[in-house]
């Protein structure tokens, strides 16, 4: 299973962006998406997750900020970020094929990982 991320950039406080996630390799339904992020010398942190029967689960800041979606069709899940703050700077990993029982923003709990894109915003 492979996951490949877009959409990052350089957004204003305040200001919105819009992520991609394109999964190959096993069908879309059946697996679970989660964005992570993290910025240097920090662990990596859940931050939106979307289970393969449509569960979401969210991290408490993004809560009413971001919001995740999947397009089964494209293979491809979302994460539209609203609001942004600087402190949301940070590079965001796409991950999939979660461990069964794990929780979905786990961040030990997923075995594929995309190579993370860069979303920086200013204040």
């Amino acid at each position: 299973v492979q996951a490949v991320e877009s959409g990052g950039g350089s957004v204003q406080s305040g200001g919105s962006l819009a992520l991609s996630c394109v999964v190959s390799g096993f069908p879309f339904r059946r697996l679970s998406v989660s964005w992570f992020r993290q910025v240097p010398g920090k662990e990596r942190e859940g931050v939106a997750g979307l289970s393969g029967e449509g569960t979401t689960a969210y991290a408490e800041d993004a809560k009413g900020r971001f919001s995740i979606s999947g397009d089964a069709a494209k293979s491809t899940a979302y994460l539209q970020m609203n609001m942004l703050k600087p402190e949301d700077t940070a590079k965001y990993y796409c991950a999939t094929d979660r461990v069964p029982g794990c929780p979905l923003l786990g961040p030990r709990c997923y075995r594929s990982w995309g190579q993370g894109t860069q979303v920086t915003v200013s204040s």
